[in-house]
C-alpha cells in the first residue's frame, strides 16, 4: 500500500462511525488537543485561527450596528444568582464554585461565569439613571465555564469561548427589535460566511433561556442528521431589570424598568462547520473562514526545482498583495501526492500546482477541494481567477449544505410516524404541536428528539398535534441534537 493511500485510511469513514470520524479529523488536522482537565481542550493555532476569522467578522458586524465591546469579571457572587430564580435554577447544575482563595475560605461563594446576565445587570443598574442613558449596546468576547457531564470537542466543552451581547432599552418594542436584528445578523453570518444554512425560529417555553421571556435560535443540520443550535437571541423583558434594579427616569420623569436582551454564539460553531461540510477525506472549509485559502505546491524533478520555486515565490507575493491567505509547501522530503492528501484533509479550498511544463506555458493548475475539478489558468490572470474560484466554492458549499438538509428533512403527522422516521432515517422532522409541555416531553422520551424551534417559515403548516392529535398551536422542527 502506498504512503498516500495509507494516509487517507487513518480517517474513519463517516458512514462507519460519524463520531469517530469527527474526532479523527479534528485531531489529524491539528485543530485541538485534549487538556489535562476533564472536558477542556487546547485550541491549536489552526483551530484558533478559524475562531479568529469568525470573531473578526462578527465583531465588525456588531460595531456597524452601534455595539461596543467591554469586559466583565469571570467571578460572580452567589447572591447575584439568587436574585433571578428561574435563571439560577437553569444554571445551578452546571455551576463551578470558588469557595477558597489565598488559603482562606470565602465569605461568599463565587461562581465561575456560565453567562453574564447577572454581573452585567448589576453594573447596568449603576450606569443607567435616565432615558438619556439608553440604549446601552455592549458586547463581550470571553470564556465561559459550564460543568458538562458529557463533552465533545468544540460542540460541548467545560470551558468554551464565545461572545455575549447585552443591551438595555427604553421600550419593549426597541428591545424586541434588537433581539430580532441580532438574530438576522447571526442568520446572515452563518449562511454567507460559514456556508451553513439554518432554520430560524422561536424556542418552545421548555427550551428557552433560563430567565428569558422569549428565546430565538438558528438551527443547523450536521451530516449525521443531528442538530446544532448555532446561535441564540433572547428577549429578557424586564425580568433581569426587576431583579437587579435597572431603572431609569422616563420622558415624563417617572421611574421605569429597562427592557433588556442578550444574544450569543460560541466556539461550537467550529464543530458545526466541521460536521456540516466535512467528508471522508477530512475537513472542507469555506474560503471565507479557512486559515489557508490557497496552498501552492511546486512539482517536478530536482534539476528544475530552483527555477520552479523561484516562480512560485513570485506568484505567492502577488497573491499575498491581493489579500489572499496563501501558503507554499516546498518541502522536498515528501511527495506531491502526500501533500495533495495532506491539504485536502486540512480542508484548504484551493490547491495550486506549478511544474516546469506549466512554467514553459505560462500556466498553473488550480484544483478545487470541494469538487476536485482541475483548471489550467494563465499566470497573468491568476489572481482574478483564484478570487473567482473562491467565490464559486463558497457559494457551492452553501448550496450543497442546503440540498443535504432538504434531502434529510421529513414531515410527519403522528408520534408513531416520527418514531419510525427516527429509526429508519436521519435528519429534521416537521410536526404539529398543541403547546403542551407533556406532549413535548413525550416526544423526547419516545424518540430522543427535542424541539429545535418553531420556524418562522415552515415548509408546511401542521394542523394537529403529533402526540394528542388536538389542534396544533405550532408547527415545530424536532431533531436529535448535540
Amino acid at each position: 500500500m502506498s504512503k498516500d493511500k495509507q494516509f487517507v485510511t487513518e480517517i474513519t469513514p463517516q458512514g462507519e462511525d460519524f463520531s469517530r470520524w469527527y474526532i479523527d479529523v479534528i485531531k489529524k488536522a491539528e485543530l485541538m488537543d485534549y487538556s489535562p482537565v476533564r472536558g477542556c481542550i487546547v485550541f491549536r493555532p489552526e483551530g484558533f485561527e478559524i475562531w479568529e476569522h469568525i470573531k473578526d467578522e462578527l465583531d465588525r458586524k456588531f460595531k456597524e450596528t452601534g455595539h461596543r465591546n467591554a469586559y466583565f469579571p469571570m467571578f460572580i457572587p452567589e447572591s447575584f444568582f439568587q436574585k433571578e430564580k428561574e435563571h439560577v435554577e437553569g444554571f445551578n447544575p452546571e455551576l463551578p464554585w470558588v469557595t477558597e482563595a489565598g488559603g482562606e475560605k470565602l465569605e461568599e461563594r463565587l461562581a465561575i461565569r456560565p453567562t453574564s446576565e447577572t454581573i452585567i445587570g448589576h453594573m447596568y443598574s449603576k450606569w443607567i439613571q435616565s432615558y438619556r442613558d439608553l440604549p446601552v449596546l455592549i458586547n463581550q468576547w470571553a470564556n465561559v465555564v459550564r460543568w458538562e457531564k458529557r463533552t465533545l470537542p468544540f460542540l460541548r466543552t467545560t470551558e468554551f469561548l464565545w461572545q455575549e451581547g447585552h443591551t438595555a432599552h427604553e421600550t419593549e418594542e426597541e428591545a424586541r427589535q434588537e433581539t430580532n436584528a441580532m438574530l438576522d445578523i447571526y442568520t446572515e453570518f452563518a449562511e454567507n460566511f460559514l456556508a451553513i444554512p439554518v432554520i430560524v425560529g422561536q424556542k418552545t417555553p421548555s427550551e428557552k433561556f433560563a430567565g428569558a421571556v422569549d428565546t430565538y435560535s438558528i438551527e443547523a443540520m450536521m451530516k449525521d442528521g443531528r442538530a446544532v443550535q448555532a446561535g441564540t437571541s433572547h428577549f429578557l423583558g424586564t425580568n433581569f431589570a426587576v431583579a437587579f434594579d435597572i431603572k431609569f427616569l422616563d420622558r415624563e420623569n417617572t421611574q421605569q424598568y429597562a427592557h433588556t436582551t442578550s444574544w450569543g454564539v460560541s466556539t461550537r460553531l467550529l464543530g458545526a462547520l466541521i460536521m456540516v461540510h466535512g467528508d471522508d477525506r477530512g475537513l472542507v472549509l469555506p474560503p471565507k473562514v479557512a486559515p489557508t485559502q490557497v496552498i501552492m505546491i511546486p512539482i517536478g524533478p530536482a534539476k528544475t526545482r530552483e527555477q520552479v520555486i523561484g516562480r512560485v515565490d513570485e506568484l505567492y507575493a502577488e497573491l499575498k498583495r491581493a489579500g489572499i491567505r496563501v501558503k507554499v509547501d516546498d518541502r522536498s522530503d515528501v511527495s506531491p501526492g502526500w501533500k495533495f492528501n495532506e491539504y485536502e484533509m486540512r480542508g484548504v479550498p484551493l490547491r495550486l500546482e506549478l511544474g516546469p511544463r506549466d512554467m514553459e506555458n505560462g500556466q498553473v493548475v488550480l484544483v478545487s477541494r470541494i469538487t476536485g475539478e482541475k483548471r489550467i489558468v494563465e499566470q497573468v490572470n491568476l489572481t482574478a481567477e483564484i478570487q473567482r474560484m473562491l467565490v464559486e466554492i463558497q457559494a457551492d458549499m452553501l448550496e450543497r449544505a442546503k440540498q443535504f438538509r432538504a434531502d434529510h428533512s421529513h414531515s410527519v403527522e403522528t408520534l408513531d410516524e416520527m418514531k419510525a422516521m427516527m429509526e429508519e432515517k436521519r435528519g429534521f422532522v416537521l410536526a404539529g404541536w398543541c403547546g403542551s409541555e407533556a406532549c413535548e416531553r413525550q416526544v423526547k422520551e419516545e424518540t430522543g428528539a427535542t424541539s429545535r424551534n418553531i420556524p418562522f417559515q415552515p415548509a408546511e403548516k401542521k394542523t394537529k398535534c403529533l402526540v394528542c392529535e388536538e389542534k396544533a398551536a405550532h408547527t415545530v422542527v424536532f431533531a436529535r441534537a448535540y
